[in-house]
């Protein structure tokens, strides 16, 4: 994991960089969560890298190193009906779209996981498999998965059937027969296979 291009990005004469990623694109149920994240051009953030490589409590670490040493972090949700009116893409990069408009300060750059740009005057650029690949998009998938997994436990005590503190809406075995067994719950995505054959 380096810090090479946001480097690259401030010698070129920028002056802040945001590294921008989602969680839960995928689930069977819940929000799509982005997080835009500037770190300082001098960091400590030993062992960070794709919050999908950390275990739980190295993700919780890093979560409050990442916001003890960050220059801004903006955080963004679009929630069920709304994936359900646009598609879960378009979902995904509204939700990233505020979550960088919620930062303290303007970015001039954006680095972005995965292959799509979102509509905003910022010069930008997509990282495939960005989140493994650059500082500051790994800090943004830590942001936006401990901040959904947080949502998640909290529907599980809402909608305590379903088991969502384990899965978190991912379909898993388990959580597909609990969605036949029970029927679908107000936070699952009606329009996605393994929910909408169970209306």
């Amino acid at each position: 994991m380096t810090f090479q291009f946001e480097r690259c990005l401030y010698t070129q004469g920028y002056h802040a960089v945001a590294g921008i990623d989602e969680a839960g694109r995928g689930p069977l149920a819940g929000p799509v969560v982005a997080a835009a994240v500037i770190l300082p051009q001098t960091c400590d953030l030993p062992g960070l890298t794709d919050s999908k490589k950390l275990s739980i409590k190295q993700r919780e670490r890093l979560f409050r190193a990442i916001r003890s040493q960050a220059v801004a972090i903006g955080t963004g949700f679009v929630t069920v009906p709304r994936i359900e009116e646009i598609n879960i893409l378009q979902a995904t990069l509204e939700a990233m779209r505020m979550a960088v408009e919620s930062l303290s300060v303007t970015p001039d750059y954006l680095l972005i996981d995965g292959i799509n740009t979102i509509e905003m005057p910022v010069a930008q650029e997509a990282l495939k498999q960005g989140d493994s690949r650059s500082l500051s998009i790994a800090a943004a998938s830590v942001i936006a998965k401990v901040t959904r997994d947080r949502m998640m436990r909290a529907y599980a005590h809402r909608y305590p059937r379903y088991g969502f503190e384990a899965h978190k809406g991912y379909g898993t075995g388990e959580h597909r027969r609990l969605i036949a067994t029970h029927g679908p719950c107000p936070i699952h995505r009606r329009t996605f296979a393994g929910v909408r054959e169970y209306l």
